[in-house]
């Protein structure tokens, strides 16, 4: 294949490949990496510099500069109609099979996941756009080694996509020499591909952030989603983002982020583990800090309740969605009892 001006893919290319990884998406997506990469590597900068200031004594706090955008009244965005019952979502791999069982699963919402619980090898995140693709025009299907076929149904969820973070490179696709940041990869891609056809048919591309770790780094992805639906022909607002509150340095800035994103705002989602790790990761080095087993850092601990409570507070607040985060257990439907214990876990 005959790539654009400044780009240059080592990683092999599969048969169908080619279909997603055109010279039109792969020029689009360059241009994402080059209007935004440089301000991209400035915030994770001062991801660093914030770390220091942390392990220096700092403690995380309400900003300063910025209370005014949490005294005043706003509210983001209403809810597209396809969009506003969340009360069931699934989530799980960008993988063909699993994306056909949870679309057909009878959830309101299936997030089709590029981010951590797909391992990203070059064919999974290839091999997930060429199946986001294919679910957004229906045609989704599987036949398994056993023979038994897959389809979609008529009635199926909304499709959220959940690109990786900010803090992440494919190194498979190089622009201008340097590896593309995963974000706008795995997002431009799938905006590319199914933008248009999610529109026409009543929907919109929708997203959830992940690993946020304050408004700056949300006010860029805004920037990100103008340009990319001003140079497709979509119309600004269409795209919608769920951000999932999941490091303690967002925590502290939830209305700042949704005033960022607030034409193109659905709401926050508040995730346990990632949580957790992050106020290891931040606060680690104060022995005051340590946390116990992780099986005793329950949501109902103080600090796990009152970043819960504020997440609700500030989305009902701001007319946003206000998600619970994920429950990792599993129904069985094979296992009348696992199901029911499950189901009162969750």
């Amino acid at each position: 294949m005959e790539w654009p001006p400044g780009v240059q893919v080592p990683g092999r290319i599969e048969p169908g490949w080619d279909e997603v990884l055109s010279p039109k998406a792969l020029a689009f997506i360059a241009d994402l990496q080059r209007r935004f990469n440089s301000e991209r590597i400035s915030l994770l900068q001062r991801r660093v510099e914030r770390q220091a200031e942390l392990d220096a004594g700092a403690q995380p706090d309400f900003l300063l500069g910025t209370a005014a955008i949490r005294e005043a009244d706003w509210s983001v965005a209403p809810a597209p109609a396809d969009l506003d019952d969340r009360r069931i979502e699934i989530t799980g791999p960008a993988e063909r099979k699993m994306m056909i069982n949870a679309l057909n699963s009878g959830a309101r919402v299936f997030m089709a996941d590029l981010e951590d619980s797909l391992s990203p090898t070059w064919a999974n995140v290839v091999e997930g756009q060429v199946n986001l693709r294919d679910a957004v025009a229906l045609r989704l299907a599987f036949t398994s080694p056993e023979g038994r076929e897959y389809r979609l149904g008529e009635q199926v969820a909304t499709l959220v996509v959940r690109p990786r973070g900010w803090h992440l490179v494919e190194r498979h696709v190089l622009v201008d020499g340097v590896p593309i940041s995963a974000s706008l990869f795995d997002f431009g891609l799938f905006l590319f591909h199914n933008g248009t056809a999610l529109v026409e048919r009543g929907s919109g591309p929708y997203l959830y952030l992940a690993k946020l770790e304050g408004h700056f780094e949300a006010r860029l992805w805004n920037s990100v989603f103008i340009h990319a639906q001003e140079s497709l022909g979509i119309p600004r607002g269409t795209i919608r983002a769920t951000v999932l509150i999941e490091t303690i340095m967002a925590a502290f800035e939830m209305d700042e982020i949704l005033y960022e994103l607030r034409e193109h705002a659905a709401g926050l989602n508040a995730g346990r583990w990632d949580y957790i790790f992050s106020v290891i990761k931040k606060m680690g080095q104060r022995p005051e800090m340590i946390l116990p087993d992780r099986s005793q850092v329950t949501m109902g601990v103080p600090f796990m309740r009152a970043y819960a409570q504020l997440l609700v507070r500030t989305c009902h607040r701001r007319a946003a969605h206000a998600i619970g985060g994920m429950s990792a257990f599993i129904p069985n439907r094979r296992e009348p009892e696992v199901t029911e214990n499950a189901l009162a876990k969750v």
